[in-house]
């Protein structure tokens, strides 16, 4: 799964914003108060719709009326994700696009959800999904490529309220094969809120086979890696001991009733310590790298500023191991205010949020030509930020 381009309208600061041309590594720059974290959070609503329904995730966030844009309240959220996604055994490009109405008595109702792609090489994309207040069709025989158009089955459907995603529905059936790709890899989607001090290791009962997206069951995901997946393990360990300065050793001691205690050998100390007396920053590259080397990888990954209780040292170290997350076939969206952090980054791989007028508008830096013009002559990424020359990114225009 590769999600190449998201569309938003009207929702918080995003009026009509779009990122397009995603890489499989996204790093997000802007001035406090442009967006960041409601990019993340249109990520994470679209999961809270999915596992609720769209009238719980809007009052999650304070309702209709605070979600949509100041002054807009009155007019529909629509959101368009364009992605690649395998279907079939067959990769597609595929459009999901998702309209939202304020709706009558403060219930919000999807007013129209869409799930296309094409079928071949030519002609328009093909609607494999409609619905509309609650009812619409889904295509059940969409492997056959070979048939025409009509001859493709349409199952109708009515959904139990209008306030429902289909795909939420549907797409606990196999015989709808788009709704439940995408279903699943939406589930899937980690979007980090990511706490030191609910991460550091300790001893404790429990099973978990995947960090949280707070981080506070580390200890025993840690140990779950320990016992069922050593390469795994043995792999986030080498890395601490390449990535974190200091670090000779991080030896793993099980105790008699099964948990896992961290022993970390700093070359500046004769007896090593276990993880609790270890600093933010070492516990917090160790959750990122036990994250990275989940057996099962997420399709997504979201993390707002990584460099928070980091080292700046570790920032270009940090960066390579989500690039490689990245091309092993993970995506990557990252938040950063950090020059360290930038400077390990190609300018493709960063966009920038400006806001003008009240609203967010992202834009791609590789599109600029001064910043491309610096780049090839040598500068990096991170000082280029650091002297303001990211057009319009340090600043509020209004």
């Amino acid at each position: 799964m590769q999600i190449e381009s998201i569309v938003i309208k009207n929702y918080r600061l995003f009026r009509d914003a779009r990122l397009e041309g995603i890489p499989r590594l996204c790093v997000l720059v802007g001035a406090n108060g442009t967006g960041k974290s409601t990019l993340f959070d249109v990520f994470s609503f679209l999961k809270d719709a999915l596992s609720m329904n769209v009238s719980k995730a809007l009052s999650k966030r304070g309702g209709y009326r605070e979600v949509a844009s100041r002054g807009f309240a009155r007019e529909p959220i629509e959101l368009t994700l364009q992605f690649r996604l395998e279907i079939t055994g067959r990769e597609r490009l595929v459009t999901y696009a998702l309209k939202i109405a304020p709706g009558k008595e403060g219930r919000p109702v999807v007013e129209r959800e869409v799930l296309r792609y094409k079928r071949g090489a030519y002609g328009a994309p093909f609607r494999f999904l409609d619905f509309s207040r609650g009812k619409g069709y889904a295509i059940t025989n969409e492997e056959d490529f070979s048939k025409k158009d009509e001859d493709l089955t349409r199952e109708e459907q009515e959904l139990d309220a209008p306030d429902i995603l289909a795909i939420k529905g549907l797409g606990q059936f196999e015989r709808f094969k788009a709704a439940s790709a995408f279903r699943l890899m939406i589930e899937n989607w980690h979007i980090s809120d990511f706490h030191v001090s609910d991460a550091r290791p300790s001893q404790e009962d429990g099973f978990a086979e995947h960090l949280s997206t707070r981080g506070d069951n580390l200890p025993l995901v840690a140990n779950f890696l320990y016992e069922h997946h050593r390469d795994r393990f043995e792999r986030v360990l080498d890395a601490m001991k390449r990535r974190v300065p200091g670090v000779s050793i991080v030896e793993p001691k099980q105790t008699e009733d099964g948990r896992l205690v961290l022993r970390f050998q700093d070359g500046s100390f004769k007896d090593p310590f276990i993880a609790r007396y270890v600093s933010d920053g070492t516990i917090k590259m160790f959750a990122y790298l036990v994250l990275l080397n989940d057996p099962k990888p997420y399709p997504l990954l979201a993390i707002e500023e990584p460099e928070n209780q980091l080292y700046p040292e570790l920032l270009p170290e940090l960066a390579e191991e989500f690039r490689d997350y990245a091309e092993r076939g993970g995506q990557v969206f990252i938040s950063t205010h950090s020059p360290d952090f930038l400077n390990a980054l190609v300018l493709g791989e960063i966009y920038c949020l400006r806001k003008a007028h009240g609203f967010t508008t992202i834009t791609r830096a590789s599109d600029s030509e001064n910043l491309r013009a610096l780049y090839e002559a040598g500068d990096l990424p991170g000082y280029l930020w650091k002297q303001g020359l990211f057009e319009g990114v340090n600043k509020d225009v209004s």
